[in-house]
């Protein structure tokens, strides 16, 4: 009975997160609409393990994220870190991200509707980001009392400079389209009708090019990854303590119960 229950347990987090091998694509889709594709820790370790998949498959040459329902992912599913005990690691989540970062061949991002948090952050370290017109990003860490993640404190600055920096991540306010392609966040936006279409093509063309000529150029354009992978580590120790934090409690607590936040405890 207990091998049944875990079974299922299992299939239904994958069904969560569906990955394609097709005509030299890996397609990773989020696949929770009824919960904005809010991401669990377990839907992470499924999206890692289907990046650590392809290490050594020379087959695929492209990796494609998109998201079910009418949303690209709203972010952490607050209950699921909000039942994390103090001190606990976030393994799963910091698994996914060293699969992202050190992803071999190139990735494309099909994003639509919202892209919240790691929604926006984990675009940092994507090579292609193709949104719908109308999509907002948001990184609403310092409203939840938290820090930044995914090295964006040390990629944002680099990319949009310090000021647009400042804020995306001071102010933990919505922005659309027309701010992302100008200061560099995604490549291009399109309508709802063009969007696959553009995608598509898109991971058509880098599954033609040649493999070894595709992955050295992805590789001489990506060269601080080491200083990505050590400002994320600095963030990861920063991010627990606040995750710690009476602020973050309070954060927490007060959007799982849908009131508003104590100003005395937020802090």
């Amino acid at each position: 009975l207990h091998l049944s229950i875990r079974r299922q347990r299992q299939m239904c987090i994958r069904d969560r997160i569906l990955s394609e091998k097709k005509n030299g694509i890996l397609t990773i889709t989020i696949n929770r609409p009824e919960k904005k594709n809010a991401l669990t820790r377990e839907m992470y370790q499924s999206m890692a393990d289907a990046l650590f998949s392809i290490e050594n498959d020379d087959s695929i040459k492209t990796v494609l994220f998109r998201g079910e329902g009418d949303c690209f992912t709203s972010g952490n599913d607050i209950s699921d870190f909000a039942g994390r005990k103090e001190g606990d690691d976030v393994n799963e989540s910091a698994a996914f991200m060293r699969g992202l970062i050190n992803c071999k061949v190139p990735v494309v991002a099909q994003v639509h509707g919202m892209a919240v948090g790691i929604g926006t952050t984990m675009l940092l370290h994507c090579d292609f980001i193709y949104a719908e017109t109308n999509t907002r990003f948001v990184l609403p860490f310092i409203n939840l009392g938290l820090v930044p993640e995914f090295a964006s404190s040390y990629l944002l600055p680099k990319m949009a400079g310090h000021v647009k920096a400042s804020e995306w991540l001071m102010l933990g306010e919505p922005f659309g389209t027309e701010d992302a392609c100008q200061f560099g966040l995604i490549t291009g936006s399109y309508s709802a009708e063009e969007l696959t279409e553009k995608v598509t093509s898109v991971c058509k063309k880098l599954v033609a090019k040649p493999s070894f000529a595709l992955m050295q150029t992805k590789s001489l354009l990506k060269n601080d990854v080491e200083s990505t992978h050590h400002y994320m580590d600095i963030e990861f120790d920063v991010f627990g303590q606040a995750m710690d934090s009476e602020a973050a409690r309070e954060a927490f607590d007060a959007f799982l119960s849908k009131r508003p936040i104590n100003p005395e405890k937020f802090k």
